[in-house]
């Protein structure tokens, strides 16, 4: 059923009191005008400025009722005929005892008729007792078609504003923004395109990153989700030639959902590995091989010392991420999040491990997950059954091929050329670093260069190597004993 089919039954069966939670009060009108044609009611909108106004005749017929609310509520039950009564931003009047119990009372149907009272707003907050009553009706997102038209009326905005000058427009990045857009209501997709055209009167792919900054700006209001504006390629990243090509092999069902019958859209891998070799370097760079944007999820800022807070950041978190879609969320350390030893907390990871796991089972948003962990023995066992994630690979040291193209990547990152370097060579003093502890050798080797004024040559770099011990020596029990673990249990990401 579509919403206004939806909204017409809840209209046909006099549901006496109606909450709809939205900042877009146009639209909500409108499709409340709209259900008329199939169920016919006189349609009232109150506002506290301009008091009780009829809709529902040609144009609006203001009414003698004073506007304040108590009269407002009188009026609708002592009315002569059944009505639909809009009252946007009345929640706050309902903090006295009076107008909550002439509310109730309509509701109960007590000496009137059977109204639909609509109580309309951005976050309509009930007092219990009226909650128990309430049926709370979510306006659907606005689909393709309605957000191409808010484009299209942009678009001719700008031309009448400018003289008649019109938009420049690629149809291929036309399209794409009109899909980054859903998620968005019709006033917040219109302030984003109308953004979008007026800073230089074109609409092309390069567009794209400005409008996944100020959906994200615009959605991320709880604050735990973080925008990373530096993603990467595949190319920014030695290694890892097994999940590479995992990725690409789906990236075309994830972004245009070019998929045939019976092939499920991929949902995200996690990636266990050893400290420094790369996870959230392949986080990034998963994100810029999909072309979508990329947002962290923080576990930390989640948790609250209050009941129930924490799921409620959670959920809320997980929410703007799916109005966000497509894209990749990164939930870094997820172990940190999730580890906890029985009810030591209230039972607080129990019940965000069971929500996430119900999320990750039952979403069909296009969000792809991407989780990294580095302490496999803390992660829940329920977190690695198989069907989680799509697939668990292992970021294991680089082997002497992948520290050598390691060693290329941050020689010429710095300005360096690596053709004036022995890389094989220092692939090979560098013998169980990790990419990490190898970009730090070389800034070392700057840094000694520079005390020294000579340039950066092989003979300080081999001498920070060897002035190095790695994570691999220095926990070395751990590390193998990690390796031994994930050698039967995962993919290798190489």
């Amino acid at each position: 059923m579509s919403e206004l089919q939806d909204l017409a039954a809840l209209i046909r069966a006099n549901t006496p009191l109606l909450v709809v939670e939205t900042p877009d009060e146009p639209r909500v009108v409108e499709l409340f005008r709209q259900s008329l044609l199939q169920v016919w009611r006189a349609l009232y909108r109150w506002t506290i400025t301009e008091g009780l106004r009829r809709l529902d005749l040609d144009g609006e017929e203001a009414t003698d009722v004073a506007p304040d609310a108590s009269n407002t509520l009188a009026a609708i039950r002592d009315a002569d005929q059944r009505g639909i009564y809009l009252l946007l931003d009345f929640h706050p009047y309902l903090g006295y005892a009076g107008t909550q119990r002439q509310l109730r009372d309509l509701v109960q149907r007590r000496n009137s008729l059977p109204h639909v009272i609509v109580l309309v707003g951005h976050k309509v907050e009930l007092p219990d007792d009226l909650e128990a009553l309430a049926v709370r009706f979510r306006p659907r997102l606005p689909g393709p078609d309605a957000l191409l038209k808010v484009v299209r009326d942009e678009a001719a905005a700008y031309q009448q504003e400018n003289g008649g000058r019109r938009v420049e427009a690629d149809a291929d990045a036309v399209r794409q923004i009109v899909r980054n857009l859903q998620g968005l209501s019709l006033g917040d997709a219109r302030r984003i395109a109308r953004q979008l055209i007026h800073a230089d009167g074109v609409l092309c792919r390069d567009d794209l990153p400005a409008l996944a900054k100020l959906k994200f700006e615009l959605l991320n209001k709880s604050g735990h989700l973080h925008y990373e504006y530096d993603t990467a390629q595949f190319a920014d990243v030695a290694g890892a030639r097994r999940l590479k090509r995992w990725v690409e092999q789906r990236r075309r069902v994830f972004v245009d959902g070019d998929a045939p019958p019976g092939l499920d859209p991929p949902k995200g891998v996690l990636l266990l590995g050893v400290q420094g070799c790369g996870k959230s370097a392949l986080a990034k760079s998963i994100a810029g091989a999909l072309g979508v944007p990329l947002v962290r999820l923080d576990f930390g800022t989640l948790y609250d010392k209050y009941h129930g807070e924490t799921e409620r950041n959670l959920r809320e978190a997980i929410a703007s991420t799916e109005q966000l879609a497509p894209c990749v969320l990164w939930i870094d350390e997820i172990e940190k999040g999730l580890a906890s030893s029985g009810d030591s907390d209230g039972g607080v990871s129990r019940r965000v491990l069971g929500f996430l796991l119900t999320w990750m089972a039952e979403r069909r948003s296009k969000v792809f997950l991407v989780a990294t962990a580095n302490q496999v023995h803390e992660l829940p066992p329920e977190l690695l059954r198989k069907g989680r994630f799509d697939e668990i690979f292992f970021v294991d040291l680089p082997d002497a091929d992948t520290r050598a193209d390691v060693f290329r990547l941050h020689l010429a990152r710095r300005g360096l050329d690596p053709a004036d370097f022995d890389v094989a060579a220092l692939a090979a003093a560098a013998d169980g670093f990790s990419g990490a502890e190898i970009e730090q050798a070389i800034v070392a080797g700057l840094y000694a260069a520079h005390a020294a004024e000579v340039p950066l040559g092989d003979f300080l770099l081999r001498a920070e190597l060897r002035q190095t011990r790695p994570l691999s020596v220095l926990m070395r029990e751990q590390v193998d004993a990690l390796r031994a673990w994930a050698r039967e249990r995962t993919v290798p990401a190489d």
